[in-house]
C-alpha cells in the first residue's frame, strides 16, 4: 500500500488500518532495555518484595514504576 493510500484510509477512518501495518518492528521511542546492577541493602529489598507481593507484581516492576514515577515528578518541577 502507497503512504498517500495508507494516509487516506487514516484520515476517512473508514478502516482498519492496524491490520496494514507490520508490528513485529516496531519500535517504542526511548524504550530500549538496558541491564544495570545495583545494590540495596536487605530491609529495603525485604520492602520491596513485602510491597511487590501485596501488589502481585515482582520486585523489578515495582522498582521500575517507582523509579519512573519519581523521574516524572523531577522533570514536571523543574519545567
Amino acid at each position: 500500500m502507497k503512504a498517500k493510500e495508507f494516509d487516506e484510509k487514516f484520515d476517512a477512518n473508514e478502516e482498519d488500518i492496524l491490520s496494514e501495518l507490520d508490528l513485529s518492528t516496531a519500535k517504542r521511542v526511548n524504550q530500549q532495555q538496558k541491564r544495570v546492577n545495583v545494590d540495596f541493602p536487605i530491609w529495603m529489598i525485604e520492602s520491596l518484595d513485602r510491597e511487590a507481593s501485596r501488589l502481585g507484581v515482582t520486585r523489578q516492576s515495582i522498582i521500575k514504576v517507582w523509579l519512573a514515577e519519581r523521574l516524572e515528578h523531577q522533570v514536571s518541577h523543574h519545567h
